[in-house]
């Protein structure tokens, strides 16, 4: 088989690699397609060299069919299509103890902390396996765990249906949180700077704000009667959308925190306590959230084709990393078995 390791600086090497026969509770997937995110993008810019031991296979948004199963794998059948919650915890922390596994003191995230998905035959538990429908096509699929994200953040925010969601921050997964939320029946604001980006949040019905130019608070205000957001999103994960996120939430609204910022941020403490704001924190999924994104490709709630950008081989995993870092795409999908479409 053939697999794209991460070598370091940026740099991917495909070559051949020895596939891993599953043991007893294993499954070995074919992948079909494999997304790339903004967690591997830090990788690429070696953010997270402390965690990935290179030469590393990454990768985690991905969809493919089982190809052969471990021993003791009942629920399970070769030649379903799937996905993974990549997510491996250790079942004995305070934090998995408390019911709160994906967020495990020890958490294996898969593709990072362990061999991911850029590779043609992967062999995973059975147990982060998640089946998907005949209906949904697999290049659809591969959307499922950053879709999932979303799900969880909306979840997370308890969006109710009436509300208003502001989301700073138009890349992938603000994008995903905006679908999400209108799909629970809440009004949205996106703010991004890019175009392109506005153009396509637009076209999905939410209303764009260009925070270079216009003036993201008083469009807020103006919207929701000078009271502010019932939720804001913060996805951007710049310094000054950190500072300015509580500036336009009503009164006990809740700020949700998505983006990583990998070093401390200024926050306006003194707004969280005038308003009695509730600070939220957003990280991965829970199952529940995988098999509602699932849902949603399925009812068709999500223009997936509309947001790939393209799909390319697994010989030019580098290249699709350049041109996400160059902000060129917003998704670009790993054809891993076969060539760009």
């Amino acid at each position: 088989m053939r697999a794209s390791k991460y070598t370091g600086n940026g740099r991917f090497e495909t070559a051949d690699a020895q596939p891993q026969p599953p043991a007893p509770g294993e499954v070995v997937i074919r992948v079909a397609y494999n997304g790339i995110c903004g967690t591997d993008l830090h990788i690429a810019q070696g953010h997270m060299d402390h965690r990935v031991s290179m030469p590393a296979v990454i990768g985690h948004e991905m969809s493919g069919v089982i190809e052969q199963l471990g021993d003791g794998v009942s629920d399970l059948a070769e030649g379903q299509p799937v996905t993974v919650m990549p997510l491996r915890w250790c079942g004995e922390c305070a934090a998995c103890e408390a019911g709160h596994q994906h967020i495990c003191q020890r958490l294996d995230f898969v593709g990072i902390d362990s061999p991911g998905a850029l590779q043609q035959l992967w062999t995973v538990p059975a147990s982060i396996v998640i089946p998907v429908p005949e209906s949904v096509e697999l290049r659809h699929a591969a959307l499922a765990e950053p879709l999932a994200v979303a799900v969880h953040d909306v979840r997370r925010a308890r969006l109710a249906a009436g509300e208003t969601a502001v989301v700073i921050g138009g890349g992938p997964i603000g994008q995903l949180i905006a679908l999400v939320a209108r799909a629970a029946g809440a009004s949205v604001i996106l703010a991004e700077p890019d175009a392109e980006r506005r153009a396509f949040a637009a076209a999905q019905g939410s209303a764009v704000v260009d925070p270079v130019n216009d003036d993201l608070a008083a469009v807020v205000e103006a919207a929701t009667a000078g009271a502010g957001a019932d939720v804001v999103f913060e996805v951007a994960g710049t310094r000054g959308t950190a500072l300015d996120a509580t500036k336009h939430a009503r009164t006990r609204g809740r700020v949700v925190f998505v983006a990583i910022h990998p070093e401390p941020v200024p926050v306006d403490l003194h707004r969280i306590f005038w308003r009695e704001l509730e600070v939220l924190g957003a990280r991965v999924y829970e199952r529940e959230d995988f098999e509602r994104a699932i849902a949603l490709l399925a009812a068709g709630a999500v223009p997936a084709d509309a947001l790939i950008t393209r799909v390319v081989p697994l010989e030019d995993t580098e290249a699709a990393f350049d041109a996400l870092l160059s902000a060129e795409a917003m998704k670009i999908l790993v054809d891993v078995q076969g060539a760009a479409k």
